[in-house]
């Protein structure tokens, strides 16, 4: 199979992924295996929630959520930059490397891949991520990188913008056309009676959003897969990262948690 005939594959890991070294080796030598043997170009978006929350805690800054979405002081976006951009992406690059990927450690913002306007007056300097010009990164992509991408962006005034990494892997895998797993320490969405649903469409989340089965952050995330799913107009997949070992079956077209459908 050549690198052509195959879609790219864009996988968002959640940010707690990197408190779990050994998860994350796990992962990356499925990657790093997987890319050896089917040829499949690979991208990561990545958040890193936990890391800025332990961060807002040691400066003692208060840490605000709306809907799931972290309220980001535009006076605070200098260190959650950091935090994300730097130390969350680095951590993952040096994990990647030390499994033999070349990793490249990249922003939205890089090669113009996203286009970041500011979400709404009260949450500061959070971003909504468009599709932008997927050019740079697919050409990473031939050079057989694995690209690693924070969630930070930049608008075209030059303001950095923390972008929910859910939304910023759907911009991601727009921009290169590609396929999308929103990888996250949940195996998928459970239902009212804690099990794993298999697929899930707008009416059913909705559904289940109104009674409260859906709360939260898992709103947001929904919603960000239900809105890839459209934009793609393809499934995408909604798994749990704590079982790499399931990720080689994902990788092959095989469902591991909830499929969102468009």
């Amino acid at each position: 199979m050549t690198q052509n005939s195959i879609k790219p594959l864009v996988i968002k890991l959640g940010g707690a992924v990197l408190s779990d070294l050994d998860t994350l080796a796990l992962l990356f030598k499925t990657i790093a295996d997987y890319q050896q043997q089917a040829s499949r170009e690979i991208v990561i978006v990545h958040g890193g929630g936990y890391l800025v929350d332990e961060l807002m805690d040691k400066l003692q800054l208060e840490t605000v959520k709306k809907n799931g979405l972290r309220v980001t002081p535009f006076e605070h976006i200098n260190y959650i930059t950091g935090a994300l951009a730097g130390t969350a992406n680095k951590l993952l690059q040096g994990q990647a490397i030390k499994l033999g990927l070349n990793a490249v450690g990249l922003s939205l913002a890089d090669g113009g891949l996203c286009k970041i306007t500011q979400l709404s007056d009260d949450l500061g300097a959070v971003g909504d991520a468009k599709a932008g010009d997927g050019v740079v990164l697919s050409a990473i992509l031939k050079t057989g990188a694995l690209p690693i991408i924070s969630s930070i962006g930049i608008t075209a005034q030059g303001q950095l913008m923390n972008v929910n990494a859910d939304q910023a892997a759907v911009a991601v895998a727009t921009a290169i056309d590609a396929e999308l797993a929103l990888l996250s320490d949940v195996s998928g969405v459970l239902d009212a009676n804690k099990q794993l649903i298999p697929a899930l469409d707008q009416a059913q989340a909705d559904r289940l959003i109104e009674q409260q089965v859906i709360t939260d952050g898992m709103i947001v995330k929904v919603q960000a897969a239900l809105d890839a799913a459209k934009e793609l107009g393809r499934a995408i997949e909604v798994a749990g990262w704590k079982s790499p070992e399931k990720l080689a079956e994902l990788f092959a077209g095989n469902s591991i948690g909830t499929r969102f459908l468009p």
